[in-house]
């Protein structure tokens, strides 16, 4: 029995790659002017649909060596250290091949009352400490390999403390010398620290 499409019922599900739908061949006018009814499958649309933006997605996703427009020219470097290569992150590390890093500049973290505890988010960065009074910093546990440098900008002594670690200082040294000095602190492990620089 025909029926307009409008009153056909609703799939109420996913269709298969083999389901027909009715369309249009706006140039075949061999049926009326305004063109032709035919079939076509799910999968030929499916096909001829654009590539859509990935972004949003989930799961996974698989890209076809034409479907990089949106990566720009790194859908075509060489991964690798030389010139011009996308590099890769392995174990962690970022190998630079020996290259030099270039317009880099350190994050600083501005502290300026009398006790700070450093904190994950202060790995790399130049804490400068400027109180009038003394300033305590004080150094808890944090990952092996963290590293950062103080500056004592202003005239309060600044003295490290340890939190379930240990200060290694080859004078036993555990102050900055004073105002305008600067100090750098590594941790070796999760708890062992060593401070040098211009301490007292």
């Amino acid at each position: 029995m025909n029926k307009k499409i409008s009153a056909l019922g609703s799939l109420g599900g996913t269709p298969a790659v083999g389901d027909i739908i009715p369309i249009t061949d706006v140039s075949d006018t061999t049926g009326s002017a305004q063109g032709t009814t035919k079939k076509v499958t799910v999968a030929n649309l499916v096909a001829a649909a654009p590539v859509q933006s990935v972004a949003g997605r989930t799961g996974t996703v698989t890209l076809s060596n034409t479907d990089v427009s949106g990566l720009g020219d790194a859908a075509t470097k060489t991964v690798g250290t030389a010139n011009t290569n996308v590099l890769a992150v392995s174990s962690g590390a970022v190998d630079l091949g020996s290259n030099s890093i270039v317009g880099f500049s350190a994050s600083l973290n501005a502290e300026t009352g009398t006790a700070y505890t450093i904190v994950a988010g202060d790995e790399g960065k130049i804490i400068t400490l400027n109180n009038g009074s003394a300033i305590t910093v004080t150094l808890p546990v944090l990952t092996a390999g963290f590293t950062c440098s103080f500056i004592q900008t202003g005239a309060g002594e600044v003295t490290f403390s340890e939190s379930s670690t240990t200060i290694n200082n080859r004078q036993s040294h555990t102050k900055i010398a004073g105002q305008k000095g600067m100090a750098s602190i590594v941790y070796t492990d999760t708890n062992v620290i060593y401070l040098a620089g211009d301490t007292a």
